[in-house]
């Protein structure tokens, strides 16, 4: 080994820990190739292989069988509801899993329902029944009859009005041939700038956290000057997005909070998220080098603080 070490030192100029690493890759390379044919020698010598063994791979083919049999119902569509022959009438915020299941609902779909009431509480309304997602229309028209609750929600709900996310049409007991109209959630046009997250929160697809982003970017940025701003929260998914604009709205005379060019600190600068920490104190340095800004233009002398810069910051700041 000596010799061998010695003599790629000598022809191919490495150093001993070169030579060391050399003979390892070597040796590597030589048992990754020896490997597929060492483990097809290995499997044919192996009593136990299931190539040997014909019957080990008829029991491990009846165990999948028997696991794929026991996987849960599909939830996408196709699922077949078994709705008994005869309903009677039920309250949906008194049913038990069980009760629902004997109603003819998959497991999933009893899941859905069980959380909803948990999370946004009992159903005041037939067509609410209707909300659920992956319910069929033709399953709530069956069940609609034998719901025992209120027709409409007269306080915030009426006849042929539109937004986003209303309820599904409730179908009528003696209908023939004109479905019941449809029953829509009214949601007037809010200002942004003043809402808290429970306004918030009416619009279609927005929770408690995004709520809470909205409110934070809204008042870290001292309120909305345009409603485009509003895509510059983060994690606003597009349809959220349109709703917003479509729900809310920024008014005319609404008074930014603005920062001072001429008191605010570097610290106080760089909270504006439109501030980073290297504009903020770049703006404090040129303040105390070449005296008060006597305009908010001014700051366009900086060199880091390009026009794109300057036209998003322009609206949050004073002398």
């Amino acid at each position: 080994m000596r010799k061998l070490k010695y003599w790629i030192r000598r022809n191919f100029g490495f150093s001993q820990g070169e030579v060391n690493g050399f003979l390892v890759l070597i040796g590597a390379m030589v048992l990754l190739t020896a490997a597929p044919l060492l483990f097809k020698w290995v499997t044919k010598s192996d009593p136990t292989s299931t190539d040997s063994s014909p019957s080990d791979k008829q029991l491990l083919d009846s165990l999948v069988a028997q696991l794929e049999a026991k996987q849960p119902e599909p939830t996408g569509r196709g699922q077949v509801y078994q709705l008994p022959v005869t309903l009677q009438p039920f309250n949906p915020n008194n049913l038990t899993e069980a009760q629902w299941q004997e109603l003819g609902m998959p497991k999933y779909m009893v899941k859905r329902i069980l959380n909803f009431r948990n999370k946004v509480g009992d159903f005041t309304y037939k067509a609410q029944l209707g909300t659920i997602y992956g319910l069929p229309d033709s399953v709530f028209q069956k069940l609609y009859p034998y719901i025992q609750l209120p027709e409409t929600k007269p306080d915030r709900y009426s006849r042929n009005q539109g937004i986003a996310g209303s309820p599904r049409t409730a179908p009528n007991p003696n209908w023939t041939s004109n479905p019941r109209p449809r029953e829509r959630f009214i949601l007037a046009p809010f200002n942004i700038n003043s809402a808290d997250t429970t306004a918030l929160k009416q619009i279609r697809g927005i929770g408690s956290k995004l709520s809470a982003r909205i409110v934070k970017y809204r008042d870290g940025l001292g309120g909305f000057h345009s409603m485009a701003q509003v895509q510059e929260v983060f994690g606003l998914p597009p349809a959220v997005v349109d709703s917003l604009q479509k729900y809310t709205f920024v008014p005319k005379a609404y008074t930014l909070q603005q920062l001072s060019l001429n008191q605010a600190n570097a610290d106080q600068l760089k909270a504006h998220p439109y501030i980073s920490s290297n504009v903020a104190r770049a703006i404090v340095a040129y303040r105390e080098q070449h005296g008060a800004f006597t305009s908010v233009e001014d700051i366009k002398r900086i060199k880091i603080i390009d026009q794109e810069i300057y036209q998003k910051v322009k609206p949050y700041l004073i002398l």
